[in-house]
């Protein structure tokens, strides 16, 4: 790799540097602009030997549903590297697969990990150097609702498939009423909102109805949304919109998306074990649980959504990078890829996951993770 360069964090008397994600500029201290605040992170990534930077720019694209840990790992590498720059646009996991097997892109992120007929030809893309799968990001799909006046809503899988297949329609229906007996239900329609785009979020929340209840949904699974009924919303930023502005409403979103939601709040699910809220301490119960498959570097995990284990949060997901392990064309810059991996695998990225709604991997696991990485950093400078 490049030598690392050095970071522009330091003042000079009278002036303090204030980092942009995409630019950097002097600022005299009794100005009114306020410091970056990913200044710390960034000081204690490179400090801890997370960080290593590389010149240049890379674009990337896929699900929204890693979106917020995307931008958080991009605004501190960014400040502790100013002259890189990663461009991440959360167009959903479909068209981030596309964009990734049609050489657009230097990498692509999906909820779903890319198997079968779209891994050969992401190992096409590589050059015939193998395509990996690496989880990066640990999360959790809530159930977000918008009911005036009530502040906790319990839902059982039949239940929530009921209301995303439009079989239940009214929120006093009987099946909902009777896991809240303790709050009064509106008699009024339920307003259900499910992504228009082609989503791996969309994928692992059909993926799971189909798992917990079979009787309640026959739709297809994958990243198109299938059942009857609702309204469509491009992105879980606009899923979540949708649900806040709309009385008596409910959707579906990655966790991140509803920690600072106003009006809409998590439903807590019950799959026999006690009701569940959707929360990065619980989905960890769930990911800790699950299988790995680890095929030289390509990982896949196999989420457990029938879990009854207590206090875990069924709907739990990891999103993937899909990656070139050697043979990415190099105006895509592997190396910054490899870099930019590589923080988002360490001790310090994925400690800033925990802030933000997500769950940091470890064990295990990490381990694997990193190891991918370093196949990634190897390829990338043969």
């Amino acid at each position: 790799m490049r030598p690392r360069v050095t970071p522009r964090f330091a003042a000079t008397r009278g002036f303090v540097v204030v980092l942009a994600a995409t630019s950097v500029s002097l600022v005299a201290c009794g100005d009114s602009t306020s410091v970056n605040p990913a200044i710390p992170a960034a000081e204690a990534a490179m400090a801890a030997g997370d960080i290593t930077c590389i010149d240049g720019k890379i674009q990337a694209a896929g699900a929204s549903a890693q979106a917020n840990a995307i931008t958080e790992w991009v605004n501190v590498y960014q400040t502790a590297c100013p002259q890189s720059t990663i461009d991440y646009q959360p167009v959903g996991s479909g068209a981030g697969v596309e964009a990734f097997l049609s050489a657009q892109t230097s990498f692509g992120g999906t909820d779903k990990p890319v198997v079968e007929e779209d891994l050969a030809a992401a190992t096409d893309r590589c050059g015939g150097n193998p395509a990996l799968n690496i989880p990066l990001v640990g999360g959790a799909i809530a159930v977000a609702y918008h009911l005036e006046g009530i502040e906790e809503l319990t839902l059982d899988p039949a239940t929530i498939a009921g209301i995303f297949s439009s079989d239940i329609t009214r929120w006093n229906d009987p099946a909902i009423v009777a896991l809240n007996s303790t709050v009064v239900l509106p008699d009024a329609a339920i307003a259900q909102f499910h992504r228009s785009d082609s989503s791996g979020t969309t994928a692992n929340f059909s993926d799971y109805l189909e798992s917990t209840a079979p009787n309640a949904w026959d739709y297809d699974t994958g990243k198109e949304w299938t059942a009857p009924g609702g309204q469509g919303a491009k992105g879980s930023d606009q899923v979540i919109a949708s649900v806040a502005q709309t009385p008596n409403s409910i959707g579906y979103v990655e966790l991140s998306y509803i920690l600072d939601a106003i009006n809409a709040k998590p439903v807590s699910i019950d799959q026999g074990a006690g009701p569940v809220l959707p929360t990065a301490e619980n989905a960890s119960v769930t990911l800790a649980s699950s299988p790995t498959l680890n095929e030289d570097g390509n990982i896949i995990l196999d989420i457990d959504y029938t879990t009854q284990v207590t206090g875990a949060y069924p709907i739990s997901i990891v999103t993937y990078e899909i990656v070139c392990s050697a043979g990415l064309d190099a105006r895509k810059n592997p190396e910054l890829v490899a870099a930019f991996l590589a923080f988002a695998a360490s001790d310090s990225g994925q400690k800033l996951l925990g802030d933000i709604g997500y769950v940091p991997l470890s064990g295990d696991l990490l381990t694997g993770v990193r190891q991918s990485v370093d196949t990634v950093l190897a390829g990338a400078v043969r």
